[in-house]
């Protein structure tokens, strides 16, 4: 289970998820639907049975401003996204994201990376 984040402004905060096979979806926090307590979302897309047989699974989620940048740790090696090159992962809810560079498909953590605003 993921801990609970901190979102300061819902029109303009993104969310920030990665699999544990490395792939990155950035979207707006405006597009998840308030639902009735008890219910879910779907975050991002993951094949019904790989997700079942837990090849892959939600590793990391984390709320960024508008001028937040993202910092990727997969081993020894780490990886600063500014806002400008999280567009290229930036989609719709529920999709499937993107891949890391190889290299950083490993993830083990993420992290916000405060550039005020």
């Amino acid at each position: 289970m993921l801990p609970p984040r901190r979102v300061a402004d819902l029109e303009s905060d993104r969310l920030a998820l990665v699999t544990n096979d490395g792939r990155l979806l950035i979207c707006a926090l405006a597009e998840l639907p308030r639902l009735a307590r008890g219910k879910g979302n779907r975050l991002i897309a993951i094949p019904a049975q790989r997700a079942q047989e837990r090849e892959e699974y939600l590793l990391a989620a984390e709320v960024l401003g508008a001028q937040d940048g993202l910092v990727i740790h997969a081993g020894k090696r780490h990886l600063t996204l500014n806002p400008a090159d999280l567009i290229h992962y930036q989609g719709e809810r529920g999709r499937r994201g993107l891949k890391l560079p190889r290299g950083l498909q490993r993830v083990e953590r993420i992290e916000r990376l405060a550039r005020g605003g």
